[in-house]
C-alpha cells in the first residue's frame, strides 16, 4: 500500500520505534495473564474475522464524529455502542469474554466506549495513563476504580507508519513520583511499539503509561476501545448510569456487563475476623502463572 509523505509538526517527533516481536499468539491463557499483570499489556491476535470487522466498519461509517483539541486529524465518538447493535454486542464477544473471566472473575462490569478514526496526519498521542484516582476532566470518576482494563479492538492494520501503539512496560508498577498518573510524557526511551494486525485486541491496565505514534499512511486507522473492570472496583465518585432504554435494547449477549456503573463492593465497616472466611483464592496464587 502506498504511504503518505505526511510532514509531522517536528516538535512532535518522537524519532525512535522499538517494536515488540513477541510472539502473542503462542501464549497460553496463563502466559497472557502473565504478560499483562506483568509487562501492563498483551496482544490477543485474530479476536475478530474480516466479516466482523467488515460490519462493524458499515455500522461506524457514519456515527457522528468529534475532534480532539490537539489535532483535527484525531477523531472520535464517545459511546458508539449505543449507535452501532454490532458494537454492542462486541461487549460481550465470548473470546475476550473468556479471557476476562479468567483474568477477573465472572463479575464484569462494563464502564466505558470509545471509537477512534486516526486520520492522515494525525501527530502522535502522548504518553498517558487512562487511571486517575481522584477523577479527572477526561475520564470522570470512571479512572477512578481500582482495577481496570482498557480492550483495544484494531479494525485495521498497524503497520509503522499507521499510528501503531506505544507502551511502557511495567510503567503501571512504579511506586516512583514520576509514576504519577497525571502526568503525561512526550516519549520514554524504554518504551515499545506494538504494530497489530487488523482483528487483533489489545488489553492493558489502566494505569500504564501508553500512547500512539503518528499516522503518515493515507489510510485512517481505526479501533473501538472498550473498559472493563471487577464489580466489587467501583469509582471514587458516584457515575452518571447509563440510559435503561439504551441496556434494555442492547444484544443479549452484552447485557450481562451493563451494569450499573456505581456497582462497588464498598464495605466500610471491617471486623478484623468476619465470619466464613476462606482458606483458598486461586486468583490471587503466586503460581497462577503457571511457572
Amino acid at each position: 500500500m502506498e504511504s503518505a509523505t505526511v510532514k509531522i509538526d517536528p516538535s512532535e517527533e518522537i524519532g525512535f520505534m522499538h517494536v515488540d516481536e513477541t510472539d502473542f499468539g503462542s501464549l497460553t491463557t496463563a502466559q497472557r495473564i502473565h504478560h499483562l499483570e506483568v509487562e501492563g499489556y498483551v496482544l490477543l491476535p485474530e479476536m475478530l474475522d474480516a466479516d466482523h470487522i467488515a460490519n462493524l466498519k458499515a455500522e461506524l461509517s457514519d456515527v457522528p464524529m468529534e475532534c480532539k483539541d490537539y489535532s483535527d486529524c484525531q477523531t472520535y465518538c464517545l459511546e458508539a455502542q449505543w449507535q452501532s447493535p454490532a458494537t454492542c454486542a462486541l461487549i460481550g464477544h465470548p473470546p475476550m469474554v473468556e479471557f476476562l473471566e479468567a483474568l477477573m472473575g465472572p463479575d464484569i462490569v462494563f464502564t466505558r466506549g470509545l471509537f477512534t478514526r486516526t486520520l492522515s496526519g494525525s501527530p502522535p498521542i502522548s504518553m498517558h495513563t487512562d487511571g486517575q484516582p481522584y477523577g479527572s476532566s477526561i475520564f470522570s470518576y470512571e479512572g477512578s476504580s481500582p482495577r481496570l482494563v482498557r480492550v483495544l479492538y484494531y479494525l485495521d492494520d498497524l503497520p509503522p507508519e499507521r499510528a501503531p501503539f506505544r507502551v511502557l512496560p511495567r510503567s503501571h508498577l512504579s511506586f516512583h513520583a514520576h509514576g504519577n498518573p497525571y502526568v503525561r510524557y512526550k516519549s520514554h526511551p524504554q518504551e515499545v511499539t506494538l504494530c497489530a494486525k487488523a482483528g487483533s485486541a489489545l488489553v492493558i491496565p489502566k494505569d500504564v503509561f501508553h500512547g500512539t505514534h503518528p499516522n503518515r499512511d493515507t489510510v485512517p486507522r481505526e479501533l473501538i476501545q472498550f473498559g472493563y473492570r471487577p464489580a466489587w472496583s467501583g469509582p471514587v465518585q458516584p457515575m452518571e448510569e447509563w440510559d435503561p432504554r439504551d441496556v434494555a435494547s442492547a444484544p443479549a449477549q452484552a447485557r450481562p456487563f451493563l451494569q450499573s456503573l456505581n456497582t462497588t463492593g464498598l464495605e466500610w465497616q471491617q471486623p478484623h475476623k468476619p465470619k466464613g472466611m476462606k482458606s483458598e483464592a486461586p486468583g490471587i496464587n503466586p503460581d497462577r502463572w503457571g511457572e
